[in-house]
Parts: structure tokens; C-alpha cells; sequence
């Protein structure tokens, strides 16, 4: 079993990332190994050029990207973690797989609607085709399991597909067909000012976002000025039902301590968020703020991060390079 999973570099970490993407990979890469699987984790930074970014911001973004993911659990000597443009062999099979897919097939991908709007002549060629190199990015190594949530399933389905075409159009059984990873449902975090916007780093208010590298004071201080509203907690999660502020915080809770929504209630049930929040804050204080202080000693020191990233990328060129070669071989271009 290999799993393979990417994530684009995004710079000023928050609590709705940690929750929704890295804890899952944390968890994600103990429960794997422990059945004596192998978890690879890259960097999607080329995925990253499919909308203009600063050069300097996105070599900024990379490098904190793999200190949170260091930081919070994933660990180098036992997974593969590197960035993709340090390993040629991603955009090289991409190129293979366009001339493998159809353009029928990518105008069905629902993503390139959605974030190009309106605009789409003006979208670049990469946010059009990114698809087929998220599809090289996990052929690449013959991934057997790809983790994906709801917005994703419609890639892996592309990547199949072109898996089973490049092996019937060549008369090969290079490229394993990868079956989605189901995990946990990562929970959705909202803003702490408004339960209606999800949280985000381009929210004006400095209140609405918990961000990694906040301070425990800071931290603290932005759940007890959460939005709440007067009520008791009630007895059971449905009760919550049209309370927007307080669900969220309590899926907070429960995210943070690896509980059930259910459980969290029913531990405050008939107290106030007087006390619930304070106890809240007490706990996001000592699950992150070990992270925060492990991510600025890592990011004192960007040639230990480097080294990471080359060494993970070491590891995943040896597995590319044969498959690469395999597939250039079945398409006549080696002589």
C-alpha cells in the first residue's frame, strides 16, 4: 500500500488548515505505516504557478509549508516528503499523460469552472490541464491509495482513466489504477466572527482567523471574543441545530481533542459559554502551541528545511526515474 497525497504552498497558516488538511495527514501517516504501508508527501509548488505568485512569496510559502507539516507530525525518515519541482520526472510524465488524455475529459472538471470564473480566456493553460499533472503526480509512483475529499473525486476519476488508456493504448500494465482513501471527515472551520464565511487569512478581522504562529496569549484571547451567542449548550449535537457560532466551536473542541461532537456536548451540557470558552482556549493553547514553537525553531534554520526537501527528493526520484522510463519506453521514445 502507498499512499500519495499533495498539498499547494499557502503562507500564514491558520487553524482551519491545520484542522482540515495537516492533522488529517498526521494521522493519516501513523495509521499507514503502522500496517506496514508507505506515505509520500509533496509540496504541490508547480501546482502553485497555475495563478501569478511572486516568485520570493511562493519559495517563502514552500519553505513554511513543510516546517508546519514537520512540525505538527510528518516526519521525514519515516514518509517521503519533498517539493514537486525539485523531481523533473512530475512535469515530464505530464506532458506523456496529455497526449493520453482527451480534452473532452478535462472540460467535465468542475474545478476549472469554479476558479476561473467568468474569466476563463484570460485563466492560464496550467489552471486548465493542472489536472493531468495531479494525475502524473500520483502514476508517478504507482499509488495505490490517493486520499481525496468531495472536490477531488472527479481528478482521481481522471487519473484512472488515463492510467487505463496509456495501458491499453501501449499493450502495458505500467500505471496501477489508485482507489480513493476514505479518512475522517475533516471538519469545517469557520470564522470565529462570522460561522457563516469559512475561516480565512483574508478576512479583515484579525479576530475571525487563529493562526499557527499566534502567540498563546494571542491565541487565548481570540477564542474568548469568539461570537457566541446567550444560550446553554444543550444536551445533544442536533440541538445545536441553527446555532451557528456555537457549533463551530464546538467542532472545534472536538477536533482539537480528538473527540466526537457528541461527547464535547454533552460534557458542557446547561453551561455557558463563559465556561466553555475559556476551556477552549486553555486547549487550542496546548495543541498548538508546541507546533507554533517547533515551526519558528525549523524556520530559524531554512538549510535544515532544504535539506528535508532534497533528501525526500532524493528518495522520490529513485522511485520515478524507472517508471518514467517504462512509460517513455512504451511510447517509442526511447532509441
Amino acid at each position: 500500500m502507498r499512499v500519495v497525497s499533495g498539498i499547494k504552498p499557502t503562507g500564514n497558516l491558520h487553524l482551519g488548515n491545520y484542522l482540515g488538511a495537516v492533522k488529517q495527514w498526521v494521522a493519516m501517516q501513523d495509521q499507514i505505516l503502522s500496517q506496514g504501508g508507505e506515505t509520500m508527501y509533496f509540496i504541490a509548488d508547480l501546482h502553485g504557478l497555475t495563478e501569478w505568485i511572486a516568485p520570493a512569496e511562493l519559495r517563502a510559502n514552500t519553505i513554511e509549508m513543510t516546517a508546519t507539516l514537520v512540525a505538527a507530525g510528518i516526519d521525514p525518515e519515516r514518509s517521503i516528503l519533498f517539493n514537486q519541482a525539485r523531481v523533473p520526472q512530475h512535469s515530464e510524465l505530464s506532458w506523456l499523460l496529455n497526449n493520453v488524455a482527451r480534452v473532452g475529459w478535462l472540460n467535465r472538471m468542475t474545478q476549472f469552472k469554479d476558479k476561473a470564473g467568468k474569466n476563463r480566456e484570460g485563466a492560464s493553460v496550467g489552471l486548465y490541464d493542472y489536472p493531468v499533472l495531479m494525475a502524473a503526480d500520483v502514476l508517478l509512483y504507482n499509488a495505490t491509495h490517493v486520499p481525496v475529499g468531495e472536490d477531488q473525486k472527479q481528478h482521481l476519476e481522471l487519473a484512472r482513466d488515463i492510467a487505463t488508456k496509456f495501458n491499453a493504448d501501449y499493450a502495458t500494465e505500467l500505471f496501477t489504477l489508485p482507489a480513493p482513501l476514505v479518512s475522517q471527515a475533516a471538519p469545517r472551520i469557520m470564522s470565529l466572527r462570522d460561522a457563516g464565511a469559512k475561516m480565512s487569512k483574508s478576512n479583515p478581522s484579525e479576530q475571525s482567523v487563529v493562526k499557527l504562529i499566534d502567540s498563546d496569549e494571542v491565541i487565548a484571547d481570540k477564542f474568548r471574543r469568539a461570537k457566541t451567542d446567550p444560550d446553554l449548550l444543550p444536551e445533544t449535537w442536533e440541538e445545536l441545530e441553527g446555532r451557528a457560532e456555537a457549533r463551530n466551536l464546538v467542532t472545534i473542541f472536538a477536533a482539537l481533542a480528538d473527540r466526537a461532537t457528541a461527547d464535547v456536548v454533552g460534557e458542557y451540557a446547561g453551561k455557558g459559554f463563559g465556561q466553555f470558552k475559556p476551556a477552549l482556549a486553555d486547549l487550542a493553547v496546548a495543541k498548538l502551541a508546541p507546533i507554533r514553537d517547533e515551526m519558528t525553531r525549523l524556520l530559524a534554520d531554512r538549510s535544515a528545511i532544504d535539506a528535508i526537501l532534497e533528501r525526500g527528493a532524493e528518495r522520490a526520484r529513485d522511485l520515478a526515474a524507472p517508471v518514467l522510463r517504462r512509460a517513455q519506453e512504451a511510447m517509442g521514445l526511447l532509441v
